[in-house]
């Protein structure tokens, strides 16, 4: 290099369109997401959290979302453009709905959810198939300061992070954030369980005469627990007599306790309470879309947003295309409803009428 040269400005290469956004995968770590852990409130397991009712239908409402379709638009014009098959179906061994209720399954519980890339395209360099990675096998290493992502590992493996689709998530996941909350509802159905096994309470007979050997008290309990599964009555003789120690549940106020936790996980599940069936609603034909519309607004659009955005990057979508939900189906209004909105659309001109028939599902 001469002298001269170092006036002539430097050309830059051109970027190679088939090369991957590393910067999709290494991103900024927010460590709000971890202060759970550092400050020892307790955390639950997925088994603890699916074990609730209220936790597990909380999860099914929200995995509505893996239902529904998925579509790709210009972003200039709102045109449906032309999509790759992993938009809708991620790993081609599976459903495209099974794949997507993972990942939301993952959103709901844990700070990310995580996908490996199979293949690429080989001309655009984009993905063309991943797989679901449960969140307990990736693990971070950060920066000095722990506000970088710098590397990732699947089962203590270094993977490339080219290879890792990431899926961040806005909140450090139900598992954290509710864990105490959590163990105590699962902590109440355990004692609930333990009132249907054993529906009185702790039972003791105890002996009026002389102290029996133990092999007469063994043949003695195994009796009286014998005839109470199979008879309501009891007789005892002068010779023994029942004691009871503990409370019923109605003393303890069990079911009380029960609907308090169930309204609490709702909250924090980010659920009505009236879909998970913690509190008592009318759904009526008339009020059961604007019921749809709000969850939707207040549940789903957290999880879609992450997912619409995530897969809008241009490792899987070209530049100046969007993927986004189909909600139409979801949020169709009653047939009279809809009538009279395609009556108006086809008298303004916005709307044919084979466009109408083909927005029913009426086209042979």
């Amino acid at each position: 290099m001469g002298f001269f040269d170092s006036f002539v400005p430097t050309r830059v290469a051109a970027a190679d369109p088939t090369a991957p956004d590393v910067e999709a995968s290494l991103a900024p770590y927010f460590t709000e997401n971890n202060n759970f852990y550092f400050y020892g409130i307790q955390t639950a397991n997925r088994a603890e959290a699916m074990s609730v009712p209220t936790v597990a239908r909380a999860l099914g409402v929200i995995q509505t979302i893996s239902s529904l379709p998925m579509h790709t638009r210009n972003e200039a014009t709102g045109e449906k453009v032309q999509q790759p098959r992993v938009i809708n179906q991620p790993d081609p061994r599976i459903q495209g709905s099974v794949f997507w209720g993972w990942i939301i399954s993952d959103l709901f519980f844990h700070p990310a959810a995580y996908a490996y890339v199979m293949d690429r395209y080989a001309d655009t360099g984009r993905i063309r198939a991943m797989e679901r990675v449960a969140p307990e096998r990736v693990s971070i290493t950060t920066n000095a300061n722990g506000t970088e992502i710098e590397a990732y590992e699947i089962d203590g493996t270094p993977v490339d992070a080219n290879n890792l689709v990431v899926f961040a998530n806005t909140q450090e996941g139900l598992l954290a954030r509710a864990g105490r909350t959590i163990k105590a509802a699962a902590a109440l159905e355990k004692a609930a369980m333990n009132f249907a096994v054993e529906p009185i309470p702790q039972m003791v007979l105890k002996s009026n005469g002389t102290s029996l050997p133990p092999d007469r008290i063994a043949k003695l309990l195994s009796s009286w627990r014998t005839a109470r599964s199979n008879k309501s009555t009891a007789f005892l003789n002068a010779d023994v007599t029942l004691e009871t120690l503990g409370y019923d549940p109605k003393s303890i106020q069990l079911n009380e306790a029960r609907n308090y936790v169930s309204l609490e996980l709702s909250r924090a599940c980010g659920i009505p309470a009236y879909f998970t069936d913690s509190q008592q609603s009318s759904f009526t034909y008339s009020n059961a879309l604007d019921k749809r519309r709000d969850l939707v607004d207040f549940a789903f659009r957290n999880y879609m947003s992450i997912i619409e955005q995530r897969m809008s990057f241009q490792d899987f979508t070209p530049a100046g295309n969007r993927v986004l939900f189909d909600l139409d189906d979801f949020l169709r209004g009653n047939p009279y409803e809809r009538a009279q909105v395609y009556e108006i659309l086809n008298r303004i001109g916005a709307m044919s009428v084979e466009e109408i028939r083909e927005e029913e599902d009426l086209l042979l």
